[in-house]
This record gives C-alpha cells, structure tokens and sequence, in this order.
C-alpha cells in the first residue's frame, strides 16, 4: 500500500501501476472526461484515473491530491510525447517545475541537494497541494487550491509541447479562471450563501496571481482566443459552470453565458450541454463531502473534518508518539485525568506546552504547530488516552 507521506512514494506508485505495460492512449478529450470523472477538476477527488485501482482508506486530503496531482501530470506526460518512461517523466516533471517556480512560493526551498529525483519532486509536489492559509482556512479553501492545479496539467503540456512555459501563461490561465467564475456569478438572478464564498477562496488560492478584485466587466475584454488547447478550454467552462450550480437548475441565463462562454472559446454546444450535465450529478453524489456546500456550520464541519485526519496521524505514529508520552509520567497523569473530569487552566496549560514539545520531535505532527494548529490540541488529547494501554488507568487507581 502506497503512503503519500512517507519517502519513496512515487517510485512505489509508478511499481505498483506498472505504467509503461498497462497505460491505454487516449486523446485529449478522452482524458479530460476520464479526469473530470475522478472529480480532480472540480477539487474533490473521489478516485484515480489509473490501471489499478488504489485504496485510500486512511488517508488525508493532501495524500489523495498529491497522488492525484502527481497522476494526472503523467498521464499529461503520456499523452504529449508518446512516452511511458517514469524515470524520463519525473525529470520532465522536475525541470518544468524548476521553471514554474513563482516569486514568494518557492516550491525547491524543501529540496535536498542529495536526493533522488524522485524523492525531490515528492517534496516539490508536498508544497504543491498546500495552501498559503491558516490551518482553519485551508479546510475551506483546498477545494479550490485543488481545482486549481490543474493549472499545472496545463501549464506542462504547453513545457512539453514548446519546450518552454509561455511567458505570462500562469498568469493568464489563473486570472481567467478567476475573471470567467466572477462573471458567470454576476449572472445569477437569485444569490447563493456560497457566492462570495467561492469568489474569496479562488482569490486566496491562486499562485501565480497577485489581484484582490476582478475588474472585467464581459467576456470580451478576456482576450479568450490566447487558449488554443482544447484542455483548457474544456477546463474554463467546467469552472465556470460549478460556480453556477444552484440544486441542479440551471437558468436560462445562465445558460446563455454557458454557452457564449463556448462560442469564444470554439467548443461545440454539446461540450456545454454535457458539462451541465456532469457537473451536477457530481455535485449531487458527493455535495454532503464538500467543505464547500457545508459552509452554513463550518466550526462542526471544520472539527468533523479535522478530527478523521488528526486520528489518522496520531494512529500512523502512535508507537512513537506513546514513546515520547511515557517519558513524562507528569503528563501521563494528566491526560488520563482529562478523561475522568475537566483539567483547570494550570492542568491544560501544562498538557499543551508538553504535547507540542512532543509534536516538534516527529514531523508528522508538526500540524499542530502551524497557525492555527493549537485549536486541534483537544481532538488529540481527547484521542491519545485511548491509545494508553489499560494497564495504566489502573495503575492510577492505587495512587
């Protein structure tokens, strides 16, 4: 079983698919629908376009975008030159990110000069699917952060086709894509909660950007003949048309935008009707997973979320992290305590500054020191004491 977060994960990915012997050609446009089915366009991916199935069950959200990011650049590899070599691949992937790298997110600054490649574009790859927010709003945001970085499938198809990324083309993909959802909400008769909300998380997303407020006023002033690859331009409407989703109706207005949207970009009627169609029966399937449609209670939503992923990695590192615990009879005491009644302030004060003491010393739990990271502390320490071996609580008894 692949685990993302481990060293030697995508050697192990491309061991365990056996790529160059199982991968089918598909054009473009086969592709793109074999990706939107995955829902990496829409930024809540559900499966992999792979020839083997990969089981993710434990998994955090930054694991399953990594392996899809990671996925979907080799099959844009594939699909661009013809060629099914990982090795080949991940010294394309390397170089182009090199080039891509933008000013302020510098993606190599985790790089070890000795590493493997394959190892240093696990590490360009970590940054890739993180946020620049806080721990609270990268819960709401990784939606879009996601949806996003199909920019970089986009992006490496004109590397690999020119031998270079065209100048200002991140720039350009990312404000349109940004200009194209603006508009098509401008265009609602009735408002969504989400509206502003979707707005806000697109502009805290984007990499290669550096605007608060979209100023176009029509498609026009967009300029959309620069986008010549049907990828992007299948890309530009499916965005569009999730910012316009509203319980599966679709006005007329709305629509015409939809459609007009496709007429500047050259792409047939049927792409749109299709579009709408899959856009909602995703939404549909999966609404009740997205942080995105659950914005109308977002502390219980924040804490639901949060909680599966601080299990998974107090599980991953519990033997370590019982190690460290039990090296402070102290904070032992305290935390089965905890489950039998309220600590005062001095008692939580103690189990907190010990906890991320604890934390600095394995890397999996350095979460806990980001921003924002100390409001998960309780879900950890109302977890950790059932991983105490009961020999323990009873040994408290007697004192």
């Amino acid at each position: 079983m692949i685990n993302p977060s481990a060293n030697g994960w995508i050697d192990k990915f491309f061991l365990k698919q056996k790529s160059s012997n199982l991968l089918v050609t598909l054009d473009p446009s086969q592709f793109y629908k074999k990706v939107r089915e995955t829902g990496f366009i829409y930024g809540h991916i559900v499966s992999f376009n792979t020839p083997i199935s990969i089981e993710t069950k434990g998994w955090i959200q930054n694991e399953i975008s990594k392996v899809a990011l990671i996925n979907t650049l080799f099959d844009i590899y594939c699909l661009t030159t013809n060629d099914y070599n990982p090795k080949d691949f991940i010294l394309k992937a390397l170089s182009f990110y090199n080039e891509m790298n933008p000013e302020g997110f510098n993606l190599f600054k985790r790089m070890l000069p000795n590493s493997s490649p394959a190892l240093n574009l696990e590490k360009i790859i970590d940054s890739r699917v993180q946020t620049n927010e806080d721990i609270i709003s990268k819960n709401f945001s990784h939606i879009l952060t996601n949806a996003l970085l199909f920019v970089d499938a986009l992006a490496f198809h004109q590397y690999l086709t020119h031998g270079k990324i065209p100048e200002k083309y991140l720039k350009k993909i990312e404000e349109s894509t940004v200009s194209i959802v603006s508009l098509a909400l401008k265009t609602k008769s009735i408002k969504s909660k989400y509206d502003d909300l979707l707005i806000k998380l697109f502009e805290a997303s984007v990499r290669y950007s550096k605007f608060s407020k979209v100023s176009v006023q029509n498609l026009e002033e967009l300029k959309l003949d620069y986008f010549t690859h049907e990828l992007e331009k299948y890309y530009l409407i499916d965005m569009a048309g999730m910012a316009l989703w509203n319980d599966g109706v679709i006005e007329k207005s709305e629509a015409y935008f939809l459609h007009k949207l496709a007429e500047f970009l050259s792409v047939p009627d049927a792409f749109v009707t299709e579009s709408i169609e899959k856009t909602n029966q995703f939404i549909v399937a999966y609404k009740n997973e997205i942080p995105y449609f659950n914005y109308s209670n977002p502390v219980k939503h924040f804490y639901d979320q949060m909680t599966q992923s601080v299990i998974v990695l107090i599980t991953r590192n519990k033997k370590r992290l019982l190690k460290e615990i039990s090296e402070s009879k102290e904070l032992m005491i305290l935390l089965a305590y905890s489950t039998r009644r309220d600590l005062d302030e001095k008692e939580k004060s103690k189990v907190k500054k010990q906890l991320l003491d604890i934390c600095k010393s394995i890397p999996s739990l350095t979460i806990f020191l980001l921003p924002g990271g100390s409001l998960l502390l309780p879900i950890l320490i109302k977890f950790i004491p059932k991983l105490l071996p009961s020999s323990f609580n009873e040994n408290l008894d007697h004192e």
